[in-house]
Parts: C-alpha cells; sequence; structure tokens
C-alpha cells in the first residue's frame, strides 16, 4: 500500500507537469506578442503567463478539490520558474526574496483586478487593466481590447471543459486569434 502512495504522487506530478507545460505553451503564442501588443520582453512574457494562469486558476475554483490542489500546483511550478528566471538574469540571491515578493504582488494584483471585469463580464474594464499592467506609464497605450475579448472568450470555453481534462491534465486552454479575424 505504501508503494501505491508513491506512484500515486509521480502519477500527480506527470498530471502536473503535463497541464503546466500547455499553459505555458499557449501564454508564448506569438499572436499575443505579434497581434495583440503584448510586448515580447521578459516583463511581456510575464504578463501572458499570469493572464493564462489566472484564467486557469478561476477555472479550478469551482473544481472539486483535486482541481484546486493542481491549481495550487501549478501555482507554485508557476513562482518556481519564476525563482530560476531571475536567478538567471543574474539577480543575487539576497535580492531574490525581495523580487518574488514583488512579482507575488504583481500576479495577486491582477487576479484581483481582472477577475472583477471578468465576473462582470466588463471586457472595457478588462481592457483598461490590461493596458495599466503591459503598458505601465504609457498615456498612448495600445487598445488592450482584442487581449480582453480573448480572455473572456477563453473563460468561457474554459468554463465547459470537463472535469476530467483537469483531472488528467489535458484541459485544452484556447488559443487566440487575430486580431479583427
Amino acid at each position: 500500500m505504501i508503494f501505491g502512495l508513491f506512484r500515486n504522487r509521480k502519477h500527480n506530478q506527470a498530471i502536473m507537469k503535463r497541464q503546466y507545460d500547455a499553459l505555458t505553451t499557449v501564454s508564448r503564442d506569438p499572436v499575443f506578442f505579434l497581434d495583440y501588443d503584448v510586448p515580447d520582453t521578459v516583463m511581456g512574457r510575464f504578463e501572458m503567463v499570469s493572464i493564462v494562469m489566472i484564467l486557469f486558476f478561476r477555472r479550478t475554483r469551482k473544481s472539486d478539490t483535486s482541481g484546486q490542489e493542481l491549481a495550487q500546483e501549478i501555482v507554485d511550478a508557476f513562482f518556481q520558474d519564476l525563482d530560476h528566471a531571475i536567478r538567471e538574469l543574474g539577480i543575487g540571491d539576497p535580492a531574490v526574496p525581495k523580487r518574488m515578493k514583488k512579482f507575488a504582488g504583481m500576479f495577486y494584483g491582477r487576479l484581483e483586478s481582472y477577475a472583477k471585469a471578468l465576473d462582470e463580464g466588463d471586457a472595457a474594464a478588462l481592457a483598461a487593466a490590461l493596458a495599466r499592467n503591459i503598458h505601465p506609464g504609457k498615456s498612448d497605450a495600445p487598445d488592450m481590447r482584442a487581449l480582453a475579448d480573448y480572455m473572456i472568450e477563453a473563460e468561457a470555453i474554459l468554463a465547459a471543459e470537463p472535469e476530467d481534462s483537469l483531472a488528467t491534465g489535458t484541459m485544452r486552454f484556447p488559443a487566440p486569434g487575430k486580431k479583427g479575424a
């Protein structure tokens, strides 16, 4: 029986990795950077991974316990990757915790502001929040309505995903379409 526990944990890790890889792959879709006005920079990539993680997190909040546990494992993996990326950029060990705290605050702040707009189905408010976060300090930030529309559509599609796809780490995340297409 004890060996079954180890096998199960290894199986759960495989499910988490499969789903996490699928989520990060979606976040790197060139359409976001070429057509949705997300800058192809370290911060732009952080923004896109955050958006995909937030949409996934929102889907799993209505899931059973195992889906919520998977979501927590995926968010933990996201922050581990972020920690690793910060270190690869040459940030010294003493500064990493401070940077991680800042990124965590940014992530959870985005979760809160995007959730409010998504809950209300307010694409204009969501586009404004996206513009503030993706293009901070720019008074002439690009219109983020296409990305906001994508997020609203993606959330509706994800809501229809069966619990089985969460349990197996095979939940399909909708790919973005080209602006105006």
